[in-house]
Order: C-alpha cells, then structure tokens, then sequence
C-alpha cells in the first residue's frame, strides 16, 4: 500500500509528535524539567489524538496513546517493578467530550444510552503519583509512578510525610497498594522558595517539582523537612478489594486513615456531572494545593472490569482538563538546538514572566512553519499560555504587523556547518551532516545508554561528552571497548579506580542486552520503544529482522507483507528499516555492535490460555461484548486480534451475520468458533 500525499504529511506530524510528546513525557515524569506546560502538552495530545481518529491505519507503535509516563532517570533509589501498572488518563477539554465519554463507555458496554450510568469525580491534584503498599495493614514499601511498569523505591521518605501512617486503622487485606499523590501545598511552596532563596539553595519552578524534588531524595532526612502532604485516589494490587464500587473503596480508605478528596462525589446525571466540574473549577483558586482538572470514573468495578484499559489509560476514567493561564511577555531571542536525530529545534528565549504564579522564561517554537505561522521575530510582544507548568506555548503575536525583518531560519547546521534542509513532505529542517555533525553522534551516544535503551548506569551525558573529545567513542560499539582504557580513565580528573570498575561493570553487564532495547536503541528513524518490541515479538532475533528489513527494500513482498501485518507498522517503519540497512556506515555500526555483544532471542511472556500466541479474528455481530471488549480480552490471554483472515490466522470467532471471514476460514481450514465457544475461553484463563 503506498500513502497518498495528503497521507504521508498526516504519518510525517504523527511521527514528530510521538518523538515530541515522548521528549516531554521524560522531562516531566523522568527528570521533573518540563519544557513545556501543561496546556501545550496537552495541545500536542490533543492533536494527535485528532490526526489518529481521522487516520486510524496511521497509528503508530509508539503512539503518546499508548504509552504512560517515562522510564526511570539516572537516580540514585533503587528500582521497584510495579505489581499492578500504573496508567495515564485519557483528557477531555470540553462538555461535549464528557458527554462523548460516558456515550462511548455506555456503547462498549451495550448500556442502553437513555439509562443513567453513575460516575464519580473529584478534583485532579497536580503531584507526583505514588504507591503505597501495605501487608497486613503495616507500610511495606513506596514508589513514584515511574513509565507506569518501573517506578522508584521511595519508602524511606514517604514514612515522613504525616498524611501517610505506617499501620492502617481497622481490618486490612493481607495486601492492598494505595495509590495517590504526593504534593505541597501552596503556602508551603512559597515558604519553602523563600528559605531557598536566602539559604542560596534551588528554587523550584512549581509546588509540583517541589514535591517530586523532594520526594526523589537519597537522604530521607532532606524530604523529612520538606512540608509534603498525600491524597489518596485509588488502588493497585489488592489480595481483596473492600467494596464492589470506586466511592466504596475510597471511603474504606479514608476509614484506614489516608486522606481523600474532600470534593469527591458520584453522581448519574450528566447536567450534575458538568455542575460538579464547575463548583470545583469555581474552588479551584482557594484550593490549598494546585489542580488542573477533574477526573471522572465508573463507579461500579464489575463494570471497570469489562471496560478494562487500552495502551496507556483506563476505557473507565478520565480527565476533564482546565483551561490555560495567559500572560503576555517580550521573545527577545530565538535559540536553535540541534538533537540526535539532526532535527533543529527553535527555542524561544523570553522576558522572565509570571503566569498564574509561575515565572516562565523559555518556550519551545517547534520548527519553521510555527515559527512563520505566528511570524515571530526576536523583539516581537507575544501572548503566552500554561497550565500549571513552567514553560508557556505562544498563541499569539501581538506585533506581528510592525514592519521588521522576517526571521530567517538557518539554513546551514550550527553545530557543524552542514546543509540543513527538510525533506519532501515534513517540516523539520535537520542538519544532511549526519554522524560528522557532532550534536547528532553525541546525542545518539546518549540515546543508545538511556533508560529506555540499554540503560548503562555511570555513562551520563557529560561522560559521554568528555569520551567523545577525547576521540574513545566514536560509535555504539566503542562502548565495548573502554575496558582497554581502564588505565587512561583512572588518570583523568574527577575518576577514581573505583569509579572505573562500576562503570566498566555496567558496560559489561549489557553483554547480552535485550533484542527490542538494543533496536531501540540505535535510533532508527520510526522506531520507538513500543516499535521495537513489537517488531521482535514476530522476528525473535536481531539477524531475522534485517533480512526481512533488506528483502523489503530491494522489493521482496512478501518482505514486506510480513513487516506490514504487525499492528502498527506501517509503510514509513518499512521504509525507514530499509534505508537504514541500506546506508554502509549504518550496516558497519551494525556488524561493529553485534560482534560485542550477544542479544539472546526476544521471548515474550503471554497470559497461560488456550490461545495465548495465536492470532484471532473476530467477524459477524457480538451479542453479549461490543467488538472493542472481544478484542481485548483476546489481548489480556496473550492473543494478537486482527482485523482480516489469512494463512496466518489461528483462531475465527463468529456471531450472527457472519459472511466472507467466516467463509474464508472455512476455505483455509482454519478453526471458528461461536461467541459462547469464546466465553469459555475467557473463563477458564480466569
């Protein structure tokens, strides 16, 4: 299948904004250094949503609506898996989208839509989420959010926080995690600020980096001075839940002596469910911490059970998000960054301005067309927007009509020099300098040891920086080799022999690193995280995926046909895998790496069930289930639901009106069974 032009543009901005959304998603979940506010981030989500609706075969892998939060920084706590996954919210930004909502949840549930469905809702606290686990009512550990999967070990300083006892008051399951969020209150802010401020310390841009950086302490005794305070908003893993709806188990918890919402309320009624957004919107202001919203829930669980989650979020909640804070303010320079990928990213420098209570000085312009959009210029008046964060966005320019030069994006590289161009169809100018370009080679450097990649703990930035001038890494694979300068780095300032082996340790322990981190890893072009997982789930190995990759290209179609039918490859991904293996240096980084290192095949671990790795097709009308619910439940047993039949199908699952899906497995032999066959299934894999 190959894209139309209108197509192709729409597959271009999905690509930048799932890599934009991502880079924002670490700087607030990962490093609490938001770039951006909250009303530009949710600008962003918001569009991507839209083109994804519009385009759904343009999904990508590594969609914003598929994933949660951001893996773990560089930290110095500990790691700690999160039994149960901690999810985002889906946003709504307006009546309507409520009312669209609660229709959508009623439509998947086959809920008549003229009968009432109870929802609770309460007001959405703008704090770092944490888990509190607790065995037999006692305080067992506590972690932070992390990418929703990998969270930090927090417990030692959540046992300061007052709001938090150590043993629950009455009967408690014999596990029960507590989920809530840690914040500071306002006035607490501002004092803390002022002490900061005399003491000559950090001050923090926003109550909610105040309690991140305060919970995110090594020394529990630095969070024990820090005024941070705890509400509870739900639940993770429970050896028993304590009620059979949301406002029952948040008023157990409150009888265990957690604090809850004081503005939580269940309500049937759409015209009370908008009313209750508009009495906290109108309490918002002497509110004693901050909120940005008011989320919303279905109250009965059995019902949150069928409604279960897609990638990122809950089909159940939502957040009706607040309007944006504006200020207006002088754009007295535009910066130009030049990232891993040779993309030149315009930053708008501005006269320090205070938005709602926060001073703003920065402002990502994203690329030439929005900086001609808005035909901004260094000098112009602009009117900026948050939402509870610290960088605004731009919504408009107040001097745009005063006659001065145009500002004229570079067309040469800052970093090196090199031509910088954008390609037919995107608007991204990026540097053609490639791997010459030092700002490119660097930040893949840094790319290839992140978190979310092979995850090399002591190889931060700056040590990555100072190997780099001094000419030890030059690629991926040199990576490898810095045990044969063990002496040469013992030597240089600030490297002890201590220091040395814990980072050479940590570079030999990625020896056989995981086949989708390491793909991630390289940095192709459309290959995220998500991407990369998927892509070893059907090759297993590293080898496999780059014959198929290099048989597309050179026009194999069946190639090409099999990279196409994984949820979420489309044609770009296939393009950008064979351009990568067609270009030489990237082939010799390639071989360079794999004859370092020893990646073992990629295992997925699936749900024991009948059809736990096998392909299921689900066609004709559901009597008891809407398609969504049948899809995934395939998914929740290990099952891949697809929407056609072919060689490669397992399993068809029919109902009333069954027609040429049926017809065509009964052509390829392949099994079917009725809806009641498939509700056994579901049962027995409890």
């Amino acid at each position: 299948m190959t894209l139309d032009f209108a197509e192709a543009e729409v597959a271009n901005e999905l690509m930048r904004l799932a890599k934009q959304i991502a880079h924002h998603n670490r700087l607030y979940h990962a490093e609490d250094s938001p770039e951006i506010s909250d009303a530009e981030f949710d600008a962003l989500i918001r569009r991507n949503n839209e083109l994804e609706a519009a385009f759904p075969h343009l999904v990508r892998p590594d969609s914003p609506s598929r994933l949660v939060g951001s893996a773990v920084a560089s930290s110095p706590l500990a790691k700690v898996r999160h039994e149960v996954r901690l999810f985002s919210l889906d946003n709504a930004f307006s009546d309507e989208e409520l009312e669209e909502f609660v229709a959508r949840v009623k439509r998947f549930l086959n809920h008549p839509a003229d009968e009432p469905l109870e929802l609770t809702a309460e007001d959405k606290i703008d704090g770092l989420s944490c888990s509190l686990r607790y065995e037999e009512g006692r305080l067992v550990r506590a972690a932070t959010r992390g990418d929703g999967e990998v969270g930090e070990d927090v417990t030692a300083n959540v046992r300061h926080i007052a709001d938090i006892p150590e043993t629950l008051q009455g009967k408690a399951p014999a596990v029960f995690e507590i989920r809530g969020e840690v914040y500071m209150e306002k006035q607490a802010f501002a004092a803390l600020n002022a002490a900061q401020e005399e003491a000559g310390g950090k001050i923090f841009a926003n109550p909610r980096n105040a309690a991140a950086g305060s919970l995110r302490q090594k020394d529990a005794s630095v969070t024990a001075k820090r005024p941070l305070r705890f509400l509870a908003w739900g639940w993770g893993d429970a050896s028993e839940v304590p009620g059979e709806t949301q406002w029952d188990v948040m008023q157990q918890i409150a009888a265990w002596g957690l604090p809850v919402s004081p503005l939580l309320g269940r309500h049937s009624d759409m015209a009370e469910l908008l009313q209750h957004y508009r009495h906290i919107e109108a309490e918002r202001a002497e509110l004693p911490y901050d909120i940005d919203g008011v989320v919303y829930k279905v109250n009965r669980l059995d019902l949150q059970q069928r409604l279960g989650f897609v990638a990122k979020a809950p089909r159940w909640a939502i957040a009706r998000k607040f309007p944006a804070e504006q200020a207006q303010t002088t754009l007295e320079a535009i910066d130009i960054q030049v990232g891993r990928t040779g993309k030149l990213t315009p930053v708008g420098r501005l006269t320090p301005v205070t938005v709602g209570g926060v001073v703003v000085s920065n402002v990502t312009l994203h690329n030439r067309d929005e900086i001609a959009r808005l035909g901004v210029r260094p000098g112009d008046r602009v009117v900026i927007q948050r939402a509870g964060d610290v960088i605004p966005q731009v919504v408009e320019n107040l001097t745009r009509d005063e006659p001065r030069e145009p500002y004229h994006f570079p067309d040469h590289c800052p970093e090196c020099g090199s031509e910088a161009l954008a390609e037919e169809g995107e608007v991204d100018v990026r540097c053609t300098g490639g791997l010459i370009c030092p700002a490119q080679r660097t930040e893949r450097l840094k790319h290839f040891v992140s978190r979310a990649a092979l995850d090399i703990d002591g190889l931060g930035e700056k040590t990555i920086d100072e190997f780099f001038a001094l000419g030890w890494l030059e690629s991926p694979a040199d990576i490898f080799r810095l045990r044969k300068r063990r002496s040469e780095i013992v030597g240089r300032e600030g490297w002890q022999d201590k220091s040395v082996d814990n980072l050479l340790a940590a570079v030999e322990n990625r020896r056989s690193p995981d086949a989708a981190r390491l793909l991630f890893g390289l940095g192709i072009r459309h290959v995220g995280a998500v991407t990369a997982r998927d892509l070893m789930k059907r090759f297993v190995t590293l080898p496999a995926l780059r014959e198929a990759a290099e048989n597309a290209y050179a026009g194999d179609e069946e190639a090409r046909s099999e990279l196409l039918s994984i949820d979420g490859v489309g044609p770009v991904v296939v393009e950008a895998l064979g351009e990568f293996f067609h270009e030489p240096h990237n082939r010799e980084v390639w071989d360079d790496l794999l004859g370092e290192l020893s990646p073992p095949d990629y295992v997925v671990e699936t749900k024991d069930s009948a059809v736990a790795g096998k392909t299921v097709v689900f066609t004709g009308k559901l009597e008891t289930m809407s398609r969504d619910e049948a899809k995934a439940q395939a998914e929740r047993l290990g099952a891949r639901a697809a929407g056609s039949v072919s060689a490669k199908t397992d399993l068809v699952v029919y109902g009333p009106g069954a027609g040429s899906k049926l017809k065509k497995a009964a052509e390829l032999g392949i099994e079917a069974i009725d809806e009641a066959a498939w509700a056994e299934i579901v049962k027995a894999a409890g």
